[in-house]
C-alpha cells in the first residue's frame, strides 16, 4: 500500500461547467489525478435525445474539446484524467479520444474506458418510451484501468464520488472490503464532485467572502491519505474559499439519511469530522464505512409527454381579479379539450404605488402538460394570443409564445449487481470484468444521535422575529422526485437552538409546499447539521419541471428567508 499523499482535483461539476477549468487545474499547482463530473439525471435525458439523432453521440462533447486543448499538457505534467463524460457512450468517446491523440501527435496516450452500466434493453422490455437506463457503478473499474497504466479513463454512469474513490483505491492498493478507507474517499469525492460548490459557490454566506474571491471561485482538490482521511483545499491564488462551512454545505448537498449508500460502500455521514487545517484547508477524518446495499441503483429516463408555459404580466390594481379573469377565459376557450395537467401560479412581485412599471407588476405563470403537443400549444400559445385584445386591462406576456417541448420523467429502479456487466477496457485492449462487492455483515440500525442540551431561554434574553438564515446556512438539491435541504448552525449555541427548534412540523409550517408531503429529518451532530428529505416535491424529477425551481436548488434559501422567533443572543 502506497503511503504517499494522492492529490485529486476536480474540473467539472456538470455538463456545461467552466470550460477553462481543466487548464486552470493542470497549471495551478501540483496534482496527480484530475476528475470531472459531467453527468446528472437531466444530463442523461439530454444525452439520450442526442443519441436518437445520432447513435454515435451520447457523450459529453465538451470534454473532447477540452482534451483537444489540454491532453498534451496533462501528459507532460503526469496528471491522469478520470471523467464520467462517456455518458451513454463511453466506447464512442474513448475512440474519439484515441483519434484525437493520434491527430495531436500524442499516440503514446493510454486511453481506457469503463462500461456495462447501460441496461436500456432490459428496462425497455417492461417500460415504454425509455431513452436511457443506467446502473450506477462504483470505482473498481476505474481502479483496474489506472492499475493498467491508463492516462485517461472515461466512464459511463458511475456514482459521482467513484471518480475519486476509484483513483484512491488504485493508488493506495485498498481491498474491496476496506470499508472505512473507501467511505472516507467517497465522502471526499462527494465534496469534490460539484466543483466550486466546495469553494464558495452557491454558499449561503457568500457576502462574507472577499469581493475578488467571490467572483470566480477556484475548483477544489483534496490531499488524500492512505487511511481515507483527506484535506480539502484549492490551488493557491485562486478565488473562493475553503472553510469548514463551505465543505459542510457540500457534504449536505443531495444526501439524505446518515447512511449514504453506494455500489462499493455505505458511507456513514454521521461519522464525518471536519476541522480547520490552515488557510483554505479543511481536514476530513473519522469516516466509517459499511458494506454496500445488495442492489445497484438504476436511473431511468423516459419521455413523459409535451410541456408548454406562458407567463402573463399583470400590472397595477386588481391583480387577483385580473388573474381570475385570465384563468376563466382560458377555461372557457378550452371547453372540453382540457389538457392532462394545467397549473397556475401567481407570483406577487408587484409593489403598491410603484415608481416603475416593472415594480408594479405581478407574474401569472401557466404550465400545461399533455401527450398531444397540439393541445399544449393551443392552451399556452393560441388562446393567450387570441385573448390579447379581449382580456384583462394591460394584457401582455413575458416573451413570445414558445413551441411545446418534450419533458422527461426520472425513475429510480434497482438491479442485481450480478446481472450488470461492469467492465474495464484497459489501454492494451484487454477486458476485465468487475464482480459485485463482497458481502458484509448485516447492518444494524444507526444509533439515534443524541441532541445537544437545549438552550436555557431564561439566560438568553428576549427573542426577536428574524429570518432563519441570520444564524443558519443551507444547501438544497434534487434526488429524483424528492429534494433535500441540509442546514448547519454557525455556532455551538446556534446548534443547540436549531436542533430543538427546526422539527419536521416546524419545517412544514415554514414551507407550505411541503405541508402534505412526507418529510424525514436526519440529525448530524458532528456537522452541527440537520438534513431534511422532502419526498415528491419535484414530481417526476427535474426533467418534468414540476415546480418553479425544478431542481430545488433554492429551496434551502427560501427556508432561510422565513421568519421565526430567534434568541437575540444568537443574532
Amino acid at each position: 500500500m502506497s503511503e504517499s499523499i494522492l492529490r485529486v482535483g476536480n474540473a467539472s461539476g456538470f455538463y456545461g461547467d467552466r470550460f477553462d477549468a481543466v487548464r486552470e487545474m493542470l497549471t495551478g499547482g501540483p496534482l496527480d489525478v484530475l476528475t470531472g463530473d459531467y453527468l446528472a439525471e437531466l444530463t442523461m435525458l439530454i444525452l439520450g435525445r442526442d443519441r436518437i439523432g445520432d447513435p454515435a453521440l451520447g457523450y459529453a462533447r465538451t470534454f473532447l474539446r477540452q482534451m483537444e486543448e489540454c491532453l498534451g499538457l496533462a501528459l507532460d505534467r503526469g496528471v491522469r484524467i478520470v471523467v464520467n463524460a462517456g455518458g451513454l457512450n463511453p466506447a464512442g468517446l474513448a475512440e474519439k479520444l484515441r483519434e484525437l491523440a493520434a491527430t495531436l501527435g500524442l499516440g503514446q496516450a493510454r486511453i481506457a474506458q469503463v462500461e456495462g452500466d447501460d441496461v436500456l434493453a432490459a428496462v425497455q422490455a417492461t417500460r415504454a418510451g425509455v431513452l436511457a437506463a443506467n446502473a450506477y457503478l462504483g470505482g473498481w473499474g476505474i481502479s483496474a484501468c489506472l492499475d493498467a497504466g491508463a492516462d485517461v479513463v472515461v466512464t459511463g454512469r458511475v456514482t459521482d464520488a467513484a471518480l475519486v474513490s476509484g483513483a484512491a483505491a488504485a493508488h493506495f492498493g485498498w481491498a474491496r472490503d476496506d470499508w472505512d478507507r473507501l467511505a472516507g474517499a467517497v465522502a471526499v469525492g462527494h465534496v469534490l464532485e460539484c466543483g466550486t460548490q466546495a469553494t464558495g459557490g452557491n454558499y449561503s454566506f457568500f457576502h462574507e467572502l472577499r469581493p475578488a474571491a467571490r467572483l470566480r471561485p477556484g475548483f477544489p482538490l483534496a490531499e488524500i491519505h492512505a487511511d481515507g482521511s483527506a484535506v480539502v483545499t484549492k490551488h493557491s491564488g485562486t478565488g473562493g474559499a475553503v472553510t469548514v462551512e463551505t465543505v459542510t454545505a457540500q457534504l449536505l448537498y443531495e444526501t439524505g439519511p446518515a447512511r449514504y449508500p453506494g455500489p462499493d460502500v455505505t458511507t456513514r455521514l454521521d461519522t464525518v469530522r471536519l476541522e480547520p487545517d490552515g488557510p483554505d484547508r479543511v481536514r476530513m477524518s473519522g469516516v466509517r464505512g459499511e458494506a454496500p446495499p445488495p442492489t445497484l441503483k438504476v436511473g431511468v429516463n423516459r419521455l413523459g409527454g409535451w410541456l408548454g408555459e406562458t407567463v402573463f404580466v399583470l400590472t397595477g390594481l386588481d391583480i387577483d381579479a385580473k388573474a381570475e379573469l385570465m384563468k376563466d377565459q382560458l377555461a372557457a376557450e378550452l371547453g372540453e379539450k382540457q389538457p392532462a395537467e394545467l397549473h397556475w401560479t401567481l407570483a406577487r412581485t408587484d409593489h403598491a404605488d410603484a415608481a416603475s412599471e416593472e415594480e408594479a407588476s405581478a407574474l401569472l405563470r401557466l404550465v400545461v402538460r399533455d401527450q398531444d403537443p397540439k393541445l399544449v400549444r393551443h392552451a399556452t400559445a393560441t388562446v393567450p394570443v387570441e385573448s390579447a385584445l379581449a382580456g384583462y386591462p394591460g394584457f401582455h406576456v413575458a416573451g413570445l409564445p414558445q413551441k411545446p417541448s418534450p419533458y422527461g420523467i426520472f425513475e429510480a429502479l434497482t438491479a442485481d449487481p450480478a446481472e450488470v456487466r461492469h467492465t474495464a477496457l484497459l489501454p492494451d485492449g484487454r477486458r476485465v470484468e468487475i464482480g459485485p462487492a463482497p458481502a458484509g455483515r448485516a447492518l444494524e440500525p444507526v444509533p439515534e444521535p443524541g441532541l445537544p442540551e437545549p438552550l436555557d431561554a431564561t439566560g438568553l434574553g428576549a427573542v426577536r422575529r428574524a429570518p432563519l438564515g441570520a444564524v443558519v446556512g443551507a444547501r438544497s438539491g434534487d434526488k429524483g422526485g424528492s429534494a433535500n435541504i441540509g442546514l448547519w448552525a454557525r455556532s455551538e449555541d446556534g446548534w443547540r437552538w436549531l436542533a430543538h427548534t427546526l422539527t419536521v412540523a416546524r419545517l412544514k409550517e415554514l414551507l407550505p409546499e411541503a405541508a402534505e408531503l412526507v418529510v424525514t429529518r436526519t440529525v448530524l451532530p458532528n456537522l452541527r447539521a440537520l438534513n431534511f428529505t422532502v419526498e415528491g416535491i419535484l414530481g417526476d424529477g427535474v426533467a418534468s419541471r414540476a415546480r418553479f425551481d425544478p431542481q430545488a436548488k433554492a429551496l434551502g434559501e427560501w427556508l432561510r428567508s422565513r421568519h421565526l422567533d430567534i434568541p437575540e443572543a444568537l443574532l
